[in-house]
């Protein structure tokens, strides 16, 4: 069973740049009559804005202050489809000086913060008809990379959290996707020295709305993910994927 985008509210967090403000751009051209761009900074989402004019929407979240995610969905009342994209990153490997304080941030933000998404956003899908919950998390949640351990395992607890959220969610008729991008030319790539082997961000936005529509839960955008996920694919749809 499918889900299409077009005529529905969407709100994306992180919208403002990446992979964010191509998940926005995106839903746009899939059809959505509303999108929330949820930002931590109100003014970073007037691009956007003055790109497609009433049609997004800039609402105040931040995924490290939890009453900022609330008082969103408080707002946001009309939203059909979550796509939840902020993240962050820290080159932290298990060795650092800084890896404790790392790991401490990336939790709080890539899993305290999701479920924070979720528990605020349920009730309103749910009183929408359902809808979708969309996680973004990384091919770094099925492979660990040593350079960023922490981000690493904070990915891995927010894919577990996702797998759960696809259960409990399923119940109220909200379609979940897990994203899984491998290297985006985004500056969170930057900053994880990927620029050489980086793709579009835009690939990561096409996933989504596949996803979707296809009833799939995992989503695979770019070439290293769609190689990890060539490997996955029997262990998900034997393990992860059954009812």
């Amino acid at each position: 069973m499918g889900y299409d985008v077009k005529g529905k509210t969407v709100l994306v967090t992180g919208a403002n740049r990446g992979i964010g403000r191509a998940i926005v751009e995106g839903a746009i051209q899939q059809g959505a009559k509303k999108v929330y761009a949820a930002v931590r900074k109100l003014d970073s989402a007037d691009p956007l804005v003055k790109q497609f004019g009433e049609r997004v929407v800039p609402i105040r979240l931040d995924l490290e202050d939890s009453q900022s995610i609330y008082d969103a969905a408080a707002t946001a009342t009309d939203v059909d489809v979550v796509v939840n994209n902020a993240g962050v990153l820290e080159n932290a490997n298990p060795l650092s000086e800084k890896t404790l304080t790392s790991l401490e941030r990336e939790l709080k933000v890539n899993v305290v913060g999701l479920i924070h998404m979720a528990q605020a956003f349920a009730p309103v899908l749910k009183a929408n008809g359902g809808g979708a919950l969309v996680q973004l998390n990384s091919v770094a949640s099925l492979k660990a990379f040593s350079a960023f351990a922490t981000y690493s395992a904070s990915k891995a607890a927010s894919y577990s959290i996702t797998q759960s959220l696809r259960e409990v969610l399923g119940g109220q008729g909200t379609q979940v996707v897990s994203v899984h991008p491998g290297p985006i030319a985004t500056d969170m790539g930057k900053k994880a020295g990927l620029e050489e082997i980086a793709e579009p961000p835009s690939l990561v936005s096409d996933s989504i709305w596949q996803a979707l529509k296809d009833g799939q839960f995992h989503a695979f955008p770019d070439s290293m993910a769609k190689q990890i996920g060539n490997t996955y694919k029997s262990f998900a749809e034997n393990f992860v994927e059954i009812s």
